[in-house]
């Protein structure tokens, strides 16, 4: 009895030291971000976040109200002094691109951070599932994905149709010159994949340097050029360059807005305008 009675007083002071002691306060929805990516940036306007935003980096220049964010330097190079200054309480970076110590920095200041990890076109609505889940808009971003996600779907039964005749062969132009063409692991490679075409530079990785010749022997029946300011010259030179080009003579040369270079809402519009092309082809 006497070991019960002494028990007691020991047994109230701990139930009553769990239900006096706060729990941790769970971290309130961000409210001044700054993000480090051009598709990060376009995430977070298309899910309604535009006003947290607080300051971008200088190739953040879709939608048109990014273009008046405060800047804090490039994507490969942003200014770790410009980003303190903009007093945020999260920062949005990607896997891929932005410097890896600038996230070890930021964390040894206290600064939250969130990793965005997509890599593929594939990968993009659960990403975004993500973020929403992160920013505490689940529902608004899980809208998106699943919507995103039966576009996609709709491309790859497409794709499966095409599948049953021989894919005609395709090249992405990224620069004209020197002469770079999307590889594997581009997006464009994926889109191609998706929209029933093989890729000729899909043996090489990521975005490579392509010689003349090699394109000459390859005779890509389709060929897509990536539209960007300056380089309307030089691919006039490259198409001149390429007048036996199955694609040049045929004139099934089609130039394709920049929306596939970013994995961002607008990979959708990319898939359709290279899908209109490939139909207006005839392949």
């Amino acid at each position: 009895m006497k070991v019960i009675q002494s028990f007691f007083p020991i047994l109230l002071f701990s139930c009553l030291f769990f239900l006096l002691t706060p729990y941790p306060a769970k971290a309130a929805p961000p409210q001044r971000i700054v993000s480090l990516a051009p598709n990060i940036t376009e995430i977070l306007f298309d899910l309604g976040l535009g006003k947290q935003i607080v300051a971008v980096t200088t190739y953040c220049d879709y939608p048109r109200e990014a273009l008046s964010k405060p800047k804090i330097g490039g994507f490969a190079n942003p200014s770790l002094e410009a980003i303190v200054t903009s007093h945020p309480d999260l920062v949005m970076l990607t896997e891929e691109g932005n410097p890896q110590e600038i996230a070890v920095k930021l964390k040894k200041l206290g600064i939250r951070t969130y990793v965005f990890r997509a890599r593929s076109i594939e990968e993009l609505p659960e990403a975004i599932r993500q973020v929403g889940l992160f920013l505490e808009i689940g529902k608004r971003a899980d809208k998106k994905a699943r919507t995103m996600q039966e576009q996609l779907d709709r491309f790859k039964r497409e794709a499966i149709k095409r599948s049953s005749r021989n894919k005609p062969k395709a090249l992405f132009v990224i620069q004209a010159e020197p002469l770079i063409v999307a590889g594997s692991k581009t997006a464009m490679d994926e889109a191609m994949g998706m929209l029933g075409l093989k890729n000729i530079a899909g043996a090489a990785a990521h975005y490579t340097r392509y010689s003349l010749e090699e394109t000459l022997r390859q005779q890509p029946q389709i060929l897509f050029i990536g539209k960007s300011k300056g380089m309307e010259e030089d691919v006039k030179k490259l198409l001149k360059r390429l007048r036996r080009l199955d694609a040049v003579e045929n004139g099934k040369v089609y130039t394709i807005k920049e929306t596939l270079y970013r994995l961002g809402p607008r990979i959708i519009a990319g898939l359709n305008e290279m899908k209109t092309a490939v139909d207006q082809s005839g392949l």
